[in-house]
Formats: C-alpha cells, structure tokens, sequence
C-alpha cells in the first residue's frame, strides 16, 4: 500500500540516537528514506518503514535527489538529520489535502531553536489543530492558533531591475511580500514533485555532455524551481499551519558554519526560465556577496590552521581541533556525464542579508 507521507533525509549517519527515535516516533502511513553518500556505512535500523540507500555519487545535492527519487509516499517532507517532526503530522497532512487536493503544499508551523537550548529540543510536543475547525484566511493577518493561511506563489513575474547591473548591491525590493522559497519542512504533492525533477536533470545540462551540478542550495533551488514549474500570477500555492510548531529547526552558531555559494544554484534557475525577472534579480543580488563569502572561507580556513609553541608543538585549545564539517565533493550527473567541477558544501546560514520570504 503506499504510504501517506515520506519524510526524506540526506545523512552522514551521524544523527543522533535521540533524533533517530523521535522519527521513529512518528505514527500514521509514514516511510522514512534516509540517503548516505558512497563509502559511508549504513546504520542498521530495525523499522520496517525506513528505507535506507546509498547514492552512487558523492554531494547533497545526490543524496536529496536519490532520495527524492525513491519517496513512495502520496506527499514528501524534506527533514535534516538535525530536526524534528511533530509525532501526529500525517493527520494535519491528509485531513489538509483532503480539503485542499489542488494545493500545491503545505507549510508547516516551524519553532527556531538553538542546538544549545536541549530543554526546547525535548520539550513535549503541542496538539495540532483540526483542519476543519481553521478559519481560512488570505495572507498572514489572521490569528496564528485558529487560521489556516493562504500562501502566496512567488511573484516570479516582477521585472528584472536593471540597477544591479549598474550598482550590485542594490536593495531588492521584488521579494517583498508572503510567499515561501524553500523546499524543506513542507508537505508537498510528490506527483507534482515526479514531474519537476527530470526537469531540474535538464537544467544542469550546460552544453552537450558539460554538466554543472552545485552542492549548495538545493533547498531554495527546488522550491522556486516546483513554483515557477506551475507558475500562475497571483495563484495561492498552499496553506501555513497555525501553532503549535509542527517543525523544531535546530539553529547552530552561525561563525561556524562553513560558506556557501548559492548563486551557484541561483545560476540554473535562471538558465531554466530566463522569462521571470525574480530569478535574475536574485541571481545578481546573490553574485554581489561572493567576494564576502569567500572572505569567510578563508578566516574558516585560516582558522583551523595549528597555533604552534616555540618548540614547534600545537597549543592545546586551538581552534582547529574543533574542525569544520564539509560535505563530498561533487561527481558526476547525471550517469552518463563526464566529471563535474562542482565542489563545496551546504550551510543552514547565508552570510548574505536575510530574505523576505518566509522559511
């Protein structure tokens, strides 16, 4: 029978074994795929809900679209191996798409919480309001207990603002507004999900067998790539859940998360639909923090270098010995294409501004 949700989750297998068993923890039609990269031993999980693979190249970007790739489930949630799910969210999922079957997905209510704050992590979860008793309600001005709120698509169709071209720092003033980017903790419609992705297979393609494949912002690639897929102005995408947090987002300390380039991912967005003016005007304002972003790789790297004595010994409490975490380098995408020059690693932090639209 397929399952009602599948929650997909690229992983090291380094999770934790608290983290394991809240997933586990989850009730209803739920299939849980987690994805390791080449040459990482899978941890042995005693659920049969749980599908485990191995993608056959190395990056996130490889894991999260193998794991994609193999979600059984009516309806995908995206979930890092450093957050939590609400134990009951299959029963807001199905009663909200019964309601609403045109609906592209469904936001879910996120709590933020510091990785130090263990008491928040493991506080009892909240009871999740019946869908049918919200109040639906257009934006973001209703209650946020008792209203199920329209979110808007991403006004994709605003015009490309040429002063960037002039002056690369300029304010972008085309995001403003409700409407989400990312694609992580959402419920999704996998059926449409299906259609998108040999899309994106495609728009990595540069030229013949030359294939670009970035190991940073899948995230926020995947979600705009699934609304401009469907783009109609002006049309309302899904709904935002109402408290209590059905997401915990674990948030670690920005300094120490490595760099990343998501103009990288920016570049393929506007190679696909070169029509909407939003992504060039994000693609440009993203190109401009390059130079800053790359300041941070290097302190990071320079950071980590041994502080050494006199006698040549490293100093005990060195920076370095508490290391940076990157994930793979990329390889190959798809099978059939040559190696790619893509390298690098995701981060949960943008050292750029923070962007209007809602997580």
């Amino acid at each position: 029978m397929q399952p009602l949700l599948s929650i997909v989750t690229p992983t090291l297998g380094k999770f934790s074994d608290y983290w394991l068993e809240q997933l586990l923890a989850v009730k209803g039609s739920v299939q849980f795929v987690l994805v390791y990269p080449p040459g990482v031993p899978q941890r042995a999980i005693a659920d049969p809900r749980v599908k485990s693979l191995t993608s056959p190249y190395q990056g996130e970007m490889m894991q999260r679209f193998v794991a994609l790739l193999n979600a059984d489930g009516r309806y995908v949630l995206a979930l890092d191996d450093d957050d939590y799910v609400h134990p009951d969210v299959a029963i807001p999922v199905k009663a909200y798409f019964a309601q609403f079957p045109q609906s592209l997905g469904l936001r879910l209510m996120q709590a933020r919480i510091s990785d130090r704050d263990h008491e928040g992590i493991r506080q009892p979860w909240g009871r999740i309001p019946d869908i049918a008793t919200l109040e639906v309600v257009s934006r973001r001005n209703g209650n946020l207990q008792t209203t199920l709120q329209e979110v808007p698509i991403a006004p994709l169709h605003r015009r490309f603002n040429w002063r960037f071209l002039i002056w690369p720092f300029t304010q972008r003033t085309d995001d403003r507004g409700p409407h989400i980017e990312n694609f992580n903790n959402k419920v999704w419609c996998n059926d449409r999900l299906q259609q998108v992705l040999p899309e994106i297979t495609k728009a990595t393609v540069l030229w013949g067998v030359l294939t670009w494949v970035p190991n940073w912002g899948f995230d926020r690639l995947l979600g705009l790539f699934l609304q401009a897929a469907f783009y109609q102005k002006g049309a309302v995408v899904g709904h935002w859940m109402p408290e209590p947090a059905q997401i915990r987002f674990v948030v670690g300390d920005p300094a120490q998360k490595p760099p990343r380039f998501q103009v990288l991912s920016d570049i393929l967005l506007v190679k696909h639909f070169p029509q909407y003016g939003y992504f060039w005007n994000l693609f440009f304002s993203k190109l401009a923090y390059v130079p800053r972003i790359y300041g941070k790789m290097l302190r990071q790297q320079y950071q980590k270098r041994p502080v050494l004595n006199r006698s040549g010994s490293r100093l005990q409490g060195n920076s370095s010995d508490g290391g940076i975490d990157t994930a793979p380098q990329s390889t190959q995408w798809p099978p059939h294409s040559p190696p790619l020059v893509a390298t690098g690693a995701d981060a949960r932090t943008d050292p750029s501004p923070s962007s209007r639209p809602e997580e």
